[in-house]
């Protein structure tokens, strides 16, 4: 073999043959609308991949009172967020019966399923183990994982309290296996912050930032799978709409939002 065929190349950095062949529609013909359902699934979980080593290493940057690398990282976070919710405009180019001319073939599979979007979620905050029961004994154990470590909000009170300011006690070292609770005595903290230490200020709105986008791609994706199937359960037997609209406007970081009327 020559050095020149052995040298490494676009395709075999990035493995885009073994990539190529990861989409294997199911049905018959196959339907012609099936291909960019499992695109648009498999690029979501690539944006999920990336999302859970960007979460963790906003954490450390938080964490070590970083500030500019933190912001750097958080940016970034929202821009893929940004992108997850523009992904729901492609999906949405598929009509109603071009969805149903394969959705029988997908069987118990469903979104429910993602355990990345589930570690995501659990990075962010979530608490609730219930809601990965379904999954295999290796996903859940690395879930159950990371709700007992700090979310990246319990990072934001790490990295305010290296930048000098008084976070109780009872917060830095609280249960990270136990959901976050709105607390008023962080908030008045959060409105000195914001009043006197404009560095950190950024850092605490750009995860606003995030939260917000959070709040919008949940928005977009119940109305994209309202506008595919209505009512109807979801794939799998999940409760479809009905779960999905219960998510709406639950913040992730609810301090954040409860100081913007006393400004």
């Amino acid at each position: 073999m020559s050095e020149f065929d052995s040298a490494l190349t676009y395709t075999s950095y990035l493995k885009v043959n073994e990539l190529l062949q990861l989409q294997e529609p199911l049905s018959d013909g196959p339907e012609h609308d099936e291909l960019l359902f499992i695109v648009i699934h498999q690029t979501y979980e690539l944006w999920f991949k990336q999302l859970i080593h960007e979460i963790v290493g906003a954490q450390k940057s938080l964490e070590s009172g970083d500030s500019f690398i933190s912001l750097a990282i958080l940016g970034r976070i929202r821009t893929i967020l940004k992108i997850c919710v523009s992904q729901v405009d492609i999906l949405e180019t598929m009509t109603p019966l071009q969805f149903n001319a394969f959705r029988g073939r997908l069987e118990s599979s469903s979104g429910f399923q993602s355990a990345q979007f589930r570690k995501v979620e659990a990075l962010f905050g979530r608490r609730d183990l219930r809601m990965a029961s379904h999954l295999p004994a290796q996903e859940q154990s690395e879930i159950a994982t990371i709700t007992n470590r700090r979310s990246i909000w319990d990072s934001l009170l790490a990295y305010l309290s290296e930048r000098g300011h008084k976070v109780a006690d009872s917060c830095l070292q609280r249960d990270f296996g136990v959901a976050y609770v709105p607390n008023e005595e962080v908030q008045n903290l959060l409105l000195e912050v914001h009043r006197q230490d404009p560095e950190s200020a950024m850092v605490c709105e750009r995860l606003l930032d995030i939260d917000e986008g959070l709040q919008e791609w949940r928005y977009r994706h119940v109305k994209m799978v309202e506008r595919t199937i209505g009512r109807k359960s979801g794939t799998g037997g999940s409760a479809g709409v009905g779960y999905l609209s219960s998510t709406l406007f639950h913040p992730t970081f609810p301090d954040l939002w409860a100081i913007r009327d006393r400004f």
